[in-house]
């Protein structure tokens, strides 16, 4: 679908009806204004189940961890708002989809659009992670179907996979054509009495995504400045009658205050370019990407950019709850507030051993039915491959990164990629790099030691990427090893194989920070060529590694997750990898 834009007309009653609120909530009061209901969740990454993790709130002035996520609970929370006001919008900023846990990601993610289905959302302004598929089978993800796309088979419990019912928005990505891959924005119109108030959504992902995805699934777009784009459609968007600009986009910031800390206290990341380029006409901007929450009056930062800025964190921890009153009479905004509501949810033990549990001092909106049904179905078709146990483990191993770069999980995970290519017949590899974005989740083992099962393993690499090995000269391996330095504020550093190692010296200058590098111990050689392995996302140049998809393919291999299965099926009492592979002078 390339068409400009995206309606919806919804037509309420004067009189408003309230549900009754749960603990410690006050209905909505009705006043002269006509208030308009924005609901904004993002970064839910197919979390259908409740995540495992918490979130941190005050509770009776102490800080206090709740356990918080997964879908139905985020689905009844949505509902909750909806009925206390019928004059409501809902949009999620973006990767909705992709890198998603196994109940999801078995199905190439038709049970999120399902369940998202039965929620009934308008908006969604597709992320980075959307793409990870390729386009084609992101547009089935749109328009519905079973044509296979991957190597997974589409459609393997419905049959009729409708697509969304919600429409997708992309408006700064480009087609050979010139046309958006799905509409820029959308309107939505609310009628109360005599009066009719139009809001304007334009959707965006970040301009950086041909990096943080494979080449080949976004080969033909184009992705353009974000700010500029969302700029060009204010005039438009006026002339059609919108009283209310909201800007949905798939990037973020980071904060150092709480999720609902209006001053926006030491906001960072690439969202502030964003955010002092934009037009003032836009009232809100729904943001995402970093999963973090927050709740900004942008004003107190920069008084002539007055946004709401909001995120609601990740996997459906948060629901945003943004509040608009406009005058019916002058049609303008006259009153905007946005709160993260935490979303509570099932009670867990920690890998410290302590119960997390709900607290009755916060809302708890409980699951909505319709959706765990969506969900109930696809946990039983999954489980079988979830519960198989993989090994045993003596302790966690997670994505905690030292000093040089290095995790536990990330060097455990180039470990396995090397032995899997390592043999005469699968690449003879002679070590392995592994990208952290492509490390998901923990690996949680309770203290002591426990089992591991193929859904925890599925959670660490939900993408499917293969294996691929390359032949580099030991200068191109100087220069990719070079390339992670390029930004020493964020260095993007690959996780080493154990037979791999070298020493960077950060007080050089670029291009001379690779002081030494050793393979088994050997120095190598800057002209003699070596074989390494990575998966298919890093070999055809994703995060920015051009380097990779330069290099002559040596062999495919097989797929990652398969890969570290292996490696740990095949090395009984396996304990932690070191983190002394690359060291820093």
């Amino acid at each position: 679908m390339s068409s400009q834009y995206f309606t919806r007309i919804v037509a309420v009653l004067a009189i408003l009806v309230s549900a009754c609120a749960p603990l410690n909530e006050v209905p909505t009061v009705a006043n002269e204004r006509i208030n308009i209901s924005i609901l904004a969740f993002n970064d839910l990454h197919g979390n259908l189940e409740p995540p495992i993790i918490s979130v941190r709130e005050k509770i009776n002035g102490e800080l206090k961890d709740v356990p918080a996520g997964g879908l139905a609970y985020l689905a009844a929370a949505i509902q909750h708002y909806k009925k206390r006001n019928p004059l409501h919008a809902v949009v999620s900023a973006g990767d909705m989809i992709g890198a998603t846990p196994l109940i999801s990601a078995l199905f190439l993610d038709e049970p999120t659009i399902e369940a998202v289905n039965a929620i009934g959302i308008d908006f969604n302004a597709v992320g980075n992670h959307e793409f990870d598929r390729g386009t084609a089978e992101l547009q089935r993800m749109r328009n519905g179907g079973c044509e296979k796309h991957t190597r997974t088979e589409p459609c393997q419990i419905n049959r009729n996979f409708p697509g969304a019912n919600f429409e997708f928005l992309a408006a700064n990505v480009k087609q050979a054509n010139q046309t958006t891959l799905f509409p820029a924005f959308g309107i939505k119109t609310f009628r109360q009495g005599k009066h009719e108030i139009k809001v304007g959504f334009v959707g965006l992902t970040l301009k950086a995504t041909p990096i943080m995805v494979t080449p080949e699934g976004v080969k033909g777009l184009r992705f353009e400045d974000e700010a500029e784009t969302a700029n060009s459609l204010v005039a438009p968007l006026k002339a059609q009658g919108v009283s209310a600009l909201v800007l949905v986009v798939h990037e973020g910031g980071i904060v150092q205050g709480g999720h609902n800390d209006a001053s926006c206290s030491g906001l960072s990341g690439d969202i502030v370019p964003i955010l002092n380029k934009l037009d003032p006409a836009f009232d809100v901007v729904v943001s995402g990407h970093t999963h973090r929450a927050y709740a900004c009056d942008y004003s107190l930062i920069n008084p002539s950019k007055p946004f709401l800025l909001t995120s609601a964190g990740q996997y459906g921890t948060f629901l945003t709850h943004i509040e608009l009153g406009i005058d019916p009479v002058t049609k303008k905004v006259a009153h905007k507030h946005a709160h993260n509501a935490v979303i509570q949810s099932e009670a867990f033990k920690n890998a410290a051993g302590i119960n997390i549990e709900p607290s009755p001092a916060l809302p708890f909106y409980g699951k909505e039915t319709s959706v765990e049904k969506i969900i109930n179905d696809y946990r039983l078709a999954s489980e079988v491959q979830v519960m198989k146990v993989i090994g045993h483990l003596p302790n966690a191993m997670t994505r905690m990164q030292t000093r040089s770069g290095e995790s536990v999980l990330g060097n455990l995970i180039a470990d396995a990629q090397w032995a899997s290519t390592a043999g005469e017949n699968r690449g003879r590899s002679d070590f392995a790099l592994m990208n952290p974005g492509g490390v998901r989740a923990d690996l949680i083992i309770q203290p002591g030691g426990g089992n591991v099962n193929f859904g925890q393993l599925f959670k660490i690499q939900p993408f499917g990427n293969t294996l691929v090995v390359k032949r580099m000269t030991g200068q191109q391996i100087k220069e990719l090893l070079e390339h992670q330095y390029v930004n020493l504020v964020r260095p993007r550093v690959l996780f080493p194989s154990q037979n791999f190692s070298y020493v960077v010296d950060l007080k050089q200058a670029l291009g001379q920070r690779i002081q030494s590098m050793s393979i088994r111990n050997e120095i190598v050689d800057l002209t003699k060529t070596y074989n390494v392995t990575m998966n298919s996302f890093l070999a055809s140049g994703g995060d920015g590694f051009f380097q990779f998809s330069r290099a002559p393919t040596v062999s495919g291999g097989e797929l990652d997750i398969d890969a570290l299965v292996h490696y740990i099926q095949s090395n009984p009492g396996l304990t932690s990898p070191t983190t002394n592979r690359i060291r820093l002078l």
